[in-house]
């Protein structure tokens, strides 16, 4: 049976999805998705498809590690204000703006030179074109990484509520994942018509999504009156203090003994997935499947996974809390890479190719909403966005660290062995590393059994 409070709960989250906010949100969440796969997984399949080592493409992924480096610029964001257009926007907004022009050049510079063996001649210089096709990615997922440090704040500090924290998680997850499926998906049939050059420069497109949803968001209040305040100079030694050290003692003073243990879960949670990540898209190519059938799989059949997974997060979230809702995802996230198993020693089957697909949508759509709505609930106001920056690069830097070596981990798994034998022997290795990370998201759970979203944020 219904209760009262029940009711009236439920009518606070459908009032909130009128809120222009939740909009700006998945606008917003697209923007953000959009650059982290052609500077990954998808790069992996251009670079295969001419003739790049699986070797080198793991090693390029490394460009991916400004994701996980983002706190140490996070301060400078968090306490100051984007050159030329901070002022004007506001120092969220501002930031955003910047970092989003920013990625657009970028990707526009890396369609122009395209990953290929060769020299590359620019004015008086002759430069080996890998090397500048590199330099012009690390520059996309630094441009990217930043983008992100102030969507997360810009997310964390305009919720009224914990309902509605959860309502912008789960929209921005969503616009995350829908801008993950154009790059990881959609993209492979445009590259089949249009080729490699002109797909990416139609994502540098894609990007002004996010620039309308920079104009159509409003500043924090938070955020204006951090601004407006007097505070000590980010670079006199208070100032740097308050910046740099200060968001790591208030984490740590907050949560006390228990914060190693939730910077541990952190830190392993979607570590097999970020291992198994470069070696997918070069997967299907060696495995015989059409670019293009992947991508049509991906845009139908993944697409409804991943929304189902981000709903089944969303609702898990509501009814039983963010411990519990990440307990299941330290199941289902790493138990999904032994679809890919499977599938290579299965054969190029487009029915076991489209379950696989299925399968991995919804548990990483599932997963990705369960940490990144326990994230959310550790943070405090004040030090959002380094905070907030902390905890994602904590999530990131091992698996990013990792992944550099999943090329070469194939190529030594292939000795003996044929080279789809080798690939299923990783995929699942890469199951096998989630099994520390469930072992401690049980530990983790002792702390807070049965804890709902609102109890969970006050008592983290």
């Amino acid at each position: 049976m219904t209760t009262t409070s029940e009711r009236s709960g439920w009518q606070r989250v459908l009032l909130n999805l009128r809120q222009p906010k939740v909009l700006v949100m998945l606008l917003l969440g697209f923007s953000s998705g959009i650059p982290i796969y052609l500077v990954g997984n998808t790069l992996g399949f251009w670079m295969r498809e001419n003739g790049i080592e699986l070797s080198t493409i793991g090693f390029l992924s490394w460009v991916g590690l400004a994701y996980s480096l983002k706190f140490l610029w996070a301060p400078v964001v968090d306490k100051l204000d984007a050159p030329l257009v901070g002022r004007w926007l506001g120092r969220r907004r501002g930031w955003m703006l910047l970092a989003q022009l920013v990625v657009a050049a970028a990707l526009t510079g890396m369609a122009l030179v395209q990953p290929q063996q060769g020299e590359l001649r620019l004015g008086g210089m002759v430069l080996d074109q890998l090397l500048v096709f590199g330099a012009l990615a690390l520059v996309v997922a630094f441009a990217s990484a930043t983008q992100d440090i102030v969507i997360d704040a810009w997310r964390i500090e305009s919720a009224d509520s914990n309902e509605q924290q959860g309502l912008l998680t789960s929209t921005s997850t969503l616009g995350y994942r829908g801008a993950l499926l154009v790059t990881d998906s959609l993209i492979l049939i445009f590259a089949a018509t249009i080729g490699w050059s002109l797909s990416y420069e139609v994502m540098a497109l894609l990007m002004g999504v996010g620039v309308v949803a920079v104009f159509l968001a409003r500043e924090p209040a938070v955020s204006l009156q951090a601004a407006a305040a007097p505070h000590p100079a980010l670079l006199t030694p208070q100032g740097l203090f308050d910046a740099v050290v200060g968001p790591f003692v208030a984490f740590f003073r907050q949560h006390g003994r228990w914060a190693l243990l939730m910077l541990a879960v952190i830190s392993l949670y979607r570590l097999p997935d970020f291992v198994m990540g470069p070696m997918a898209n070069p997967f299907y190519a060696d495995l015989g499947i059409a670019k293009e059938t992947v991508g049509a799989v991906r845009a139908s059949a993944g697409l409804v996974a991943t929304v189902l997974g981000v709903a089944a997060a969303g609702l898990c979230a509501v009814r039983f809390g963010f411990v519990a809702t990440l307990l299941a995802g330290a199941v289902l996230g790493p138990g999904s890479n032994l679809a890919f198993a499977y599938l290579a020693l299965h054969g190029a089957d487009a029915g076991v190719f489209t379950a696989a697909m299925v399968i991995d949508n919804f548990c990483n759509g599932f997963a990705g909403v369960a940490l990144v709505g326990y994230m959310s609930s550790l943070t405090n106001i004040g030090y959002t966005a380094t905070q907030y920056a902390l905890l994602s690069s904590f999530y990131a830097l091992l698996g990013k660290v990792l992944k550099g070596l999943s090329g070469w981990a194939v190529e030594q798994l292939e000795v003996g062995r044929t080279l789809l034998e080798a690939y299923s022997l990783f995929f699942t290795a890469t199951a096998v590393i989630g099994i520390p990370a469930l072992l401690l998201c049980l530990a983790l759970a002792r702390r807070h059994p049965t804890s709902p979203p609102a109890a969970a944020a006050s008592s983290a």
